[in-house]
């Protein structure tokens, strides 16, 4: 049963998804704030969807930390579940992420029509650099910014090293920071097609404020704070 669940999920992402591109290309020359809003309609579909097919669920705590102010958003990452659910409870926003992802067929081409910060992690401090200028961009031009700074999905009962890329784009942009923790891999987990039926829980802490703080500091209290919290959710 989970199985079939689990492919009614996949036929419908499989059908959408082509559907939600052609309506990106042909937004293309509106304004980009209201073109992502257009492009996200198909995460906010995803996620009826996966109730209605799985009986995934989510609950949030922390709804009132979420203000007008564009932010940063540094959060865990378990599953592909927070790349959809984050349109739906954010404003709209951008991501960081490795370029390579833009060159998968249809998901990757609607993804680049979404402005995202593509970087090249082999490109060390030059790359750092071309974060903060065009992450200051999109923030000058309302955007939110959502980073996962393990740089990968990561198992649940798993941590892995906080790279300091979101910290450092909020520290050099005087942005503050919404850390975020979240159980999704419990049942949406990495690499695996069976998704089980619950409740993901998220906690959204209160702002962090990044005004004379190094991005040293600023990575750990947000790991302390999402390492924290993740013991909570369980």
């Amino acid at each position: 049963m989970l199985f079939l669940r689990s492919l009614l999920f996949f036929i419908g992402q499989v059908i959408t998804a082509p559907i939600f591109t052609l309506v990106a290309l042909l937004a293309m020359p509106l304004n980009p704030i209201l073109r992502n809003d257009l492009i996200s309609g198909w995460a906010r579909s995803m996620l009826w969807w996966l109730k209605v097919t799985c009986n995934i669920r989510h609950e949030i705590t922390g709804l009132e930390n979420i203000t007008d102010t564009p932010t940063i958003v540094l959060s865990k990452h378990q599953s592909a579940w927070e790349t959809l659910a984050f349109q739906a409870i954010f404003p709209t926003q951008v991501y960081v992420l490795k370029r390579e992802l833009l060159w998968i067929p249809i998901f990757g081409w609607g993804l680049a029509m979404s402005s995202p910060i593509a970087i090249d992690r082999s490109a060390g401090r030059e790359a750092l650099k071309k974060l903060v200028a065009n992450g200051q961009a999109r923030l000058n031009r309302g955007f939110w910014v959502v980073i996962f700074p393990e740089g990968t999905r990561i198992a649940p009962g798993e941590r892995s090293k906080y790279h300091i890329g979101g910290a450092w784009l909020a520290t050099h942009t005087k942005t503050q920071v919404l850390p975020v923790a979240h159980n999704a891999g419990e049942y949406w987990a990495k690499n695996t097609f069976i998704k089980k039926p619950g409740v993901i829980k998220m906690h959204i802490g209160k702002p962090i404020q990044t005004a004379g703080l190094k991005a040293d500091a600023l990575n750990h209290q947000v790991e302390g704070w999402i390492e924290a919290e993740m013991l909570t959710l369980n």
